[in-house]
């Protein structure tokens, strides 16, 4: 696997596809990075680190609406990728349908959302777009 971030993505959308609750992944330092920013934007139910093994997962619970069993989450794309680095100027932060969504940053101070990373006036490599 060349791309941890596309595979933990991909994960993520096929388990909701897929009308999943709970959705495991293989963890890493970034994605529980990313995984964090999902639940305090409210994206995702919950999540839990389980330490087993020398990597570890992380159990995702996916957020459903009880009435139309509609997920949070319409859509997760992947921008930057090992082949094409696509960074960003806190002057050029990219807006996620006009606002209404994130794009996830790794920045020099750690991994945030756009607003986050432009309120800091600091760039950085543009990881995801979600909404």
């Amino acid at each position: 696997m060349t791309d941890p971030i596309a595979d933990y993505l991909t994960r993520l959308r096929n388990a909701i596809q897929a009308k999943h609750r709970v959705v495991d992944v293989p963890a890493s330092n970034l994605k529980k990075e990313i995984t964090k920013i999902l639940f305090e934007k409210g994206y995702i139910l919950n999540y839990k680190f389980v330490e087993d093994g020398p990597q570890g997962t992380i159990k995702v619970a996916l957020k459903y609406d009880p009435v139309n069993k509609v997920n949070a989450i319409k859509k997760l794309q992947r921008i930057s990728s090992p082949g094409m680095r696509k960074y960003t100027g806190y002057k050029d932060m990219p807006r996620v349908i006009n606002g209404l969504g994130i794009a996830i940053i790794s920045t020099s101070k750690g991994v945030m959302t756009n607003k986050e990373a432009a309120e800091l006036k600091i760039g950085g490599e543009v990881l995801c777009y979600v909404y």
